[in-house]
């Protein structure tokens, strides 16, 4: 990631101080149920589960927008639309991937393992289940699709924010590694480079919400990626 003017902890407390969004019942449930295995209090492995079910959603998209590619290819606007969606979802899957390797590097310079639920097969059966969810909206209702997703990644931002808060230690923690250096340049300690995830997590959010046809929900901030924000879905 290039170097940007973002002020990260300025970020953080926007994002702590702004109340959530009014989650829908499917969205409480779902995140009711990570709560129950996993624990209510945001962990390393915590997060590490949130970021390996983050970009599942994203590849669903890009095999529902393919076949409606397919479908349409006659209609230039219908190809042009798919395929932005198609590419800004591959880019967030990317950037997700990122944080779960960053998370990773960071349990293991904490010398922490995975816990039970991070243990095969047990991770395979979360995913796969998620895969059927995100799927069957991504089929049924994309414009759902990604209000669900939006709800998700705020509830992302949220817990990346309070994450940081109780973890005052890592406004210390020097980060030397260069895993962690490639997905994000400029950050000096660990709580930047988590600061750095939520902000992420309100990216996609604020797509998400976009193309759901909620642009007045996007937060809008100094340094956003794009200003532009793209058309609901069709």
């Amino acid at each position: 990631m290039e170097e940007t003017k973002l002020d990260l902890k300025r970020e953080q407390q926007a994002s702590w101080e702004r109340p959530r969004y009014k989650y829908s019942l499917s969205a409480r449930f779902f995140f009711l149920a990570m709560d129950l295995m996993t624990g209510k209090k945001t962990s390393l492995a915590k997060a590490k589960l949130l970021e390996i079910l983050a970009g599942i959603p994203y590849r669903e998209w890009e095999t529902h927008q393919y076949g409606r590619m397919t479908r349409g290819y006659r209609d230039n606007g219908v190809v042009q639309y798919t395929r932005r969606i198609v590419t800004w979802g591959r880019e967030a899957h990317d950037n997700e991937y990122w944080h779960l390797l960053v998370i990773q590097e960071k349990m293991k310079a904490d010398g922490l393992r995975d816990p039970w639920y991070l243990v095969a097969p047990i991770p395979w059966l979360i995913v796969w289940s998620y895969r059927v969810i995100a799927g069957l909206l991504a089929l049924f209702s994309l414009r759902r699709a990604f209000l669900f997703n939006a709800e998700f990644e705020d509830h992302a931002e949220h817990i990346y924010a309070q994450f940081v808060a109780e973890h005052p230690e890592w406004e210390t923690q020097s980060v030397h590694n260069a895993l962690v250096k490639e997905y994000c340049s400029y950050v000096s300690t660990w709580a930047d480079v988590f600061r750095r995830i939520g902000l992420d997590e309100r990216d996609h959010r604020n797509r998400s919400f976009a193309y759901g046809g909620k642009a007045e929900c996007v937060v809008r901030y100094d340094g956003m990626p794009e200003t532009e924000l793209p058309d609901p879905v069709s």
